[in-house]
């Protein structure tokens, strides 16, 4: 409850690409690729620059379980109230991925 104003905190909506993978300089190639648009369009340029990554690719949630867990916590931390996933990634990766995104919502 935002008790100063008298309503409901607000949530705090963030969305990234996610990869779990145990090569992630090549998962993150592959954002930089499959997200390339992104680095172009002006509302996504904008935060991009205001979190100095150059591209979308930088911005990542890459690695393997432990290494993805840690980067969703800390965004918890800092006041995300709902993460979506976006799973970039085909074959092992891809399940993996999502397999290990399934045990975060348990």
């Amino acid at each position: 409850m935002n008790r100063d104003a008298g309503r409901p905190s607000p949530r705090v909506v963030c969305s990234l690409p996610v990869c779990v993978t145990d090569d992630p300089d090549g998962a993150r190639e592959r954002a930089t690729q499959v997200f390339a648009i992104y680095g172009d369009l002006p509302s996504y340029r904008a935060m991009l620059d205001r979190e100095g990554a150059a591209g979308p690719a930088e911005v990542a949630v890459v690695g393997d379980e432990d290494t993805v867990a840690a980067q969703v916590g800390a965004l918890a931390e800092a006041g995300v109230t709902d993460f979506v996933a976006v799973e970039y990634t085909g074959g092992p990766d891809g399940a993996r991925t999502r397999a290990f995104l399934r045990t975060l919502l348990a």
